[in-house]
This record gives structure tokens, C-alpha cells and sequence, in this order.
């Protein structure tokens, strides 16, 4: 774990008993989404993590293809969801696809120059936090002169700027311990990916 002043990027995430690390960077902020604890968190979507886990994939696995059903099978998700996932990155050119028989997917360009924070950007649009970020839905009185639009639209610069700072390569940089965590899951061995 990492602190930047309010922001902690957690090197691993637990999920139904399955640990993968992946990069999952929390923002602690008095706004947001309530966590329990008398803190709240900003939080990026399933949609995203599971983006930056397919990049992270690709990465251990480089140069081989991934199967889609490997994603499917490694972190539960539905088909339609890892294929959604996998065309949107392939589209803006971090995976490259190839379809049929034996296809899959591979990263489209080296881990080191894919940053964490331009795939949230790509995955999440506009960083709207409150409504007031967005003129156009905006309804609030305050639009201008309060304090607290000021200080989110900060903590989610600052936000964003930790994420700047991580590559995809720097996520799947432990590949021995990811590889040893997955390897029960995936029905193949590595020399046949």
C-alpha cells in the first residue's frame, strides 16, 4: 500500500476468496461513497477494474493471446462483459484481437507505455463526482462560490495524478506471485497460451 496525502493506491484486491493483485486506487474524501468507517470513497467502476485486470492479463501472459473465456473463468465475469471490455480496448488500440478459432487477445502496445490513468479516462469518461462538475446538469445554488466543489474537483486531480504515475507494466510487475494465483483457475498450461 501507497499513500499520496489522501489518495492509497492498494496493491491488491480480495474477491470471493480469490486474491489478484491489481491496481485499485482508493481516494478517501468527505464526499462520494459512504465506506463504514467515517470515511468515504472514491470509487472507479467494475467496468474499469476489470479493463486494467484484462491490460494486467495480457501482460503476464505477453506475447500469447488470452482467451476471453480466461478472463471469463479467472474473475467470474459474464462473456458479453469481457468481450464489451476487450473491443472498447482493442478499438482505442491497447489490445490488439484476433477472432476465431484459437483467438484471443494481447496487449496492442508495450506495458510500460500504457498508463493506468488514460485507461480510466478511456473507461470512465468525464470524472464527475458530484454534479456540479458538469454545467449542463448542474442544479445546484452554490455553482461558483462554494468551497467544497473546489476542494473534490482537487482531491480528484490528485486522484488522477497518482494514477498517471502507474503503467500496466508496473501492475503486473510481481508476474510470479499473479501467475501463482490464477494458475488453479486456468484450465491451460502458460506454454500452451
Amino acid at each position: 500500500m501507497r499513500r499520496f496525502g489522501r489518495v492509497v493506491i492498494l496493491g491488491e484486491h480480495v474477491r470471493r476468496g480469490c486474491t489478484f493483485a491489481a491496481v485499485t486506487a482508493v481516494l478517501y474524501w468527505p464526499c462520494c461513497v459512504p465506506c463504514g468507517a467515517g470515511e468515504t470513497i472514491m470509487k472507479l467502476t467494475r467496468y474499469t477494474n476489470y479493463a486494467l485486470r484484462s491490460l494486467q492479463l495480457a501482460a503476464l501472459k505477453a506475447p500469447a493471446l488470452v482467451r476471453v473465456e480466461d478472463m471469463v473463468q479467472i474473475h467470474g465475469l459474464s462473456r458479453p462483459h469481457v468481450v464489451k471490455i476487450v473491443h472498447e480496448l482493442g478499438k482505442a488500440g491497447y489490445l490488439q484481437t484476433q477472432r476465431g478459432r484459437g483467438g484471443g487477445f494481447r496487449l496492442g502496445r508495450p506495458a510500460h507505455e500504457i498508463v493506468v490513468a488514460d485507461v480510466v479516462r478511456l473507461t470512465e469518461g468525464p470524472m464527475e463526482v458530484v454534479e456540479c462538475f458538469n454545467p449542463d446538469k448542474n442544479t445546484c445554488p452554490l455553482m461558483g462560490v462554494c468551497k467544497l466543489s473546489r476542494k473534490i474537483q482537487e482531491a480528484t486531480r490528485a486522484f488522477m495524478a497518482v494514477l498517471e504515475e502507474v503503467t500496466i507494466a508496473d501492475i503486473a510487475s510481481n508476474r510470479g506471485d499473479l501467475l501463482a494465483r490464477i494458475a488453479p483457475l486456468d484450465p491451460r498450461p502458460e506454454s500452451a497460451t
